[in-house]
């Protein structure tokens, strides 16, 4: 696994994440020295060929403005696309191909549970999706040619935004800074600040590390549903002794009080901490087969180890763990499993495992089943 960065450039991770992080925006000029993208435009256009991957073209100048389609695509519809001003934009690359997923391990000074995707795009000279703005941090590391960068104003859902078109385009934007990136150079974008990006000159690639950030409206309606599966049928509103009302229509403040001492009953931070730990560890793209999976058993698997196989977290897999007083529960793709802290702490740390590290671990035999579900449920994989 590689290390996380410890710097930003010249700049200390401790003074970034105080000074920078959802505050404001930070060019980091050389932030991979020598950066050499791990994927080629053919290869990015390859993968938007694919039923299961999720991609996009949008077009400046289509049938409409700023025009998006939505693959998979086929080899005619990059045959007959316009020689500038369109941009591919391919989600979760780094669930296809092995370098680029090793890029997310140099981000995780932020949790785990906070990192998504890399979506990357490539576009020909003019190309871009626009001035916008987007709800999540993200870091734009330019992979390949060059991109001009322009950063505007602190923008929110009453922002104008130009009107018929699928995108989120801003109608006003009032340029605060300007930069040209080149391969290995990187920018940071916080929550909320306009930015546009165009191309400049052919083959430019924007690879885009973004994180996870539920709105509040997901968290209750979500914590809400998933805290309700465990709470019986037999437990109601009650009013034992009732004051009587001048008048039979009101909602006294007695009622919301009780309704209020309901709601903070039920979440508590165990409650919260189990549907957090699901929730954010759920796959965003599920990998879809017909073929039924194989159990593998306690015993094949630890032969397999011993006998010099590594286990791997697989590369869309997320992990991450969470202990209080009564123990310690590891979250992995939306499940929740009862382990020891030592083995969350393994998993959650490295994405290669070997016998070594995992041998002093398994004489408890809730961490043999936590693994044997990990593995089987292909978070985990057993490989040379």
């Amino acid at each position: 696994m590689i290390a996380p960065l410890t710097h930003l450039g010249d700049m200390p991770i401790e003074e970034f994440l105080r000074d920078y992080w959802q505050k404001k925006p930070l060019l980091i000029r050389n932030a991979f020295p020598g950066f050499e993208s791990p994927i080629t435009p053919d290869e990015l256009a390859g993968l938007a060929l694919e039923e299961e991957v999720e991609s996009r073209i949008v077009l400046e100048n289509g049938k409409t403005p700023w025009e998006l389609r939505n693959g998979p695509f086929d080899e005619d519809t990059f045959a007959n696309l316009p020689e500038k001003h369109w941009t591919l934009l391919v989600q979760a690359v780094d669930q296809y191909v092995p370098e680029v997923n090793q890029l997310l391990d140099y981000f995780r000074f932020i949790p785990n549970w906070r990192l998504d995707d890399i979506m990357i795009s490539y576009a020909p000279d003019g190309g871009g999706v626009g001035p916008h703005f987007d709800y999540y941090d993200v870091f734009l590391l330019q992979g390949l040619g060059k991109r001009r960068w322009k950063i505007g104003q602190r923008c929110d859902s009453s922002s104008p935004r130009v009107p018929n078109t699928r995108l989120n385009i801003l109608s006003e934007f009032h340029t605060s800074d300007e930069w040209v990136l080149e391969a290995g150079d990187m920018l940071y974008i916080p929550p909320g600040i306009a930015h546009w990006g165009t191309a400049e000159g052919e083959d430019c690639m924007t690879y885009s590390i973004g994180f996870r950030a539920p709105s509040h409206s997901d968290i209750l309606s979500e914590a809400g549903q998933e805290i309700a599966l465990n709470i019986t049928n037999d437990l109601r509103y009650t009013d034992p002794n009732p004051k009587p009302q001048a008048n039979p229509g009101e909602i006294s403040a007695e009622t919301i009080a009780q309704l209020q001492q309901i709601i903070q009953q039920h979440l508590t931070a165990e409650n919260i901490a189990y549907w957090f730990g699901k929730y954010m560890t759920e796959r965003k793209y599920l990998e879809h087969t017909d073929e039924e999976p194989l159990e593998i058993d306690a015993d094949d698997w630890q032969s397999a180890l011993a006998e010099g196989q590594l286990l791997w977290r697989h590369p869309a897999a997320r992990l991450a763990f969470h202990s209080d007083d009564k123990g310690t529960f590891l979250f992995a793709d939306g499940e929740a499993i009862n382990c020891s802290r030592p083995l969350a702490e393994l998993l959650c740390a490295h994405s290669e495992i070997t016998w070594t590290q995992l041998k002093p671990l398994i004489e408890d035999p809730f961490d043999v089943a936590a693994l044997s579900q990990l593995i089987n449920q292909e978070t985990l994989l057993v490989d040379e």
